[in-house]
């Protein structure tokens, strides 16, 4: 892949997966990223030993691959002052410092802007964190769960009123994956920055604003009209506009179908043939768009009917032709093995520190000059540290007098 950010090193002394995914998104570009852990717990993340309720093989981790891939690990005791010189002279190598510590944790360990920026004055700071650098809540913490999916109006939007209770997040990770990005793309911009002008500035990107970002357009509308019009809808109980192409349908053997033929006046004929109802489009309640917006309740069940005739299998091989856009509803393990994924290489091979075969990976979105994306695992806790500051300068007996007071692994 083209390395569009070879030669640049950042600084990570973050956890978990929000911070640490834009680490891997910058290593997937050719970036050298030094993350630093603890020299006995490590990254917190490592100590999940369980995802709803399936024990995770440490050695093979896809919660800490996933966001963790490419990079260096540096085991240094940032509580000690021998820890934070040792940040201090690898920051001066660095082009960006990140990390997703709270500011009352920063100023303790003297990380924040003002430390590192006496280190190295070029260096572009960036923090992450659950709700911004400002206001009341600038030192809680917080998850994807809570600051990205809840607060941010996703679980809202989604749930329909006649629930009991709103749906919860899907999947592990998800608000921290997608504001991992904004965090890469921040930097990438950051970087740019520097390069016209010669200023180093800060970054700052929040759970809870990837969160508004992701429902941004909802959000405008409300404060548009000062109401929340949304209403999602119960599974199955499609509420039939104008438009009957609109909608998920159900095949014979519990599969599900999206259609979204947005604007069918020219489409008529094409989606009843491959919906194998082509007399429909004869119909002269469906003829003409005018009349299939009026007529479109009819329309709806007969479309929903004819779906029914047949499995998931089927449609999705009998729909590949069909002019307007339709989708699959898959599962993840259904993505792992899409074709179009497949061709597309958004999904990669590291090696297995285990030995055995290699992790596949989720690829960052992003291509350059249409090569796909490939990368090294994660490291383990604290695996480059020797070799690191032996690269760094730092002579053996040196390392040797760090390990016996604790400040490095």
């Amino acid at each position: 892949m083209t390395q569009v950010m070879k030669g640049i090193r950042m600084l990570e002394v973050a956890q978990f997966t929000f911070v640490p995914a834009a680490g891997a998104v910058l290593t997937d570009w050719g970036a050298d990223v030094i993350k630093i852990e603890h020299p006995v717990r490590g990254d917190a993340q490592r100590g999940i030993k369980e995802l709803q309720r399936f024990a995770l093989d440490q050695r093979r981790n896809a919660l800490m691959q996933h966001p963790n891939r490419g990079k260096r690990s540096v085991g240094i005791d940032i509580s000690t002052p021998e820890g934070q010189d040792l940040i201090y002279e690898i920051a001066k190598t660095c082009d960006i410092f990140l990390t997703n510590y709270l500011p009352s944790a920063r100023q303790k360990l003297k990380i924040d802007l003002e430390h590192i920026r006496a280190a190295n004055p070029d260096i572009i700071y960036v923090r992450g964190s659950a709700f911004g650098e400002k206001g009341p809540e600038r030192d809680k913490g917080g998850f994807d769960s809570t600051a990205y999916w809840a607060r941010g109006g996703s679980a809202i939007l989604v749930s329909p009123r006649e629930l009991e209770w709103p749906l919860t997040q899907p999947g592990p990770a998800y608000g921290d994956t997608i504001g991992g990005m904004n965090i890469a793309g921040g930097i990438a911009a950051a970087l740019f920055h520097r390069e016209r002008t010669g200023e180093a500035t800060e970054v700052d990107v929040s759970l809870l604003s990837s969160g508004i970002w992701a429902t941004a357009c909802s959000v405008d509308v409300c404060m548009e009209m000062q109401v929340d019009p949304f209403s999602n809808p119960l599974p199955g109980k499609t509420v039939i506009g104008t438009n009957p192409f609109m909608g998920v349908f159900k095949t014979s053997d519990g599969g599900y179908i999206n259609l979204t033929v947005l604007s069918p006046s020219q489409l008529i004929e094409d989606t009843f043939t491959h919906l194998d109802i082509p007399d429909c489009a004869k119909d002269p309640r469906f003829a003409t768009i005018e009349k299939l917006n009026e007529n479109s309740e009819a329309a709806h069940l007969l479309v929903r009917e004819a779906m029914l005739r047949q499995p998931f299998a089927y449609w999705l091989q009998r729909l590949k032709t069909m002019k307007g856009q339709w989708a699959a509803y898959q599962s993840p393990l259904d993505v792992a093995n899409d074709e179009q994924v497949q061709a597309n290489g958004w999904i990669f091979e590291v090696e297995s520190a285990d030995g055995g075969a290699p992790i596949k990976l989720v690829a960052n979105p992003v291509q350059f000059n249409k090569q796909t994306v490939s990368n090294t695992r994660a490291p383990e806790a604290s695996e480059h540290t020797e070799l690191f500051l032996m690269e760094m300068g730092v002579d053996w007996d040196k390392i040797e007098e760090l390990k016996a007071k604790g400040a490095i692994a």
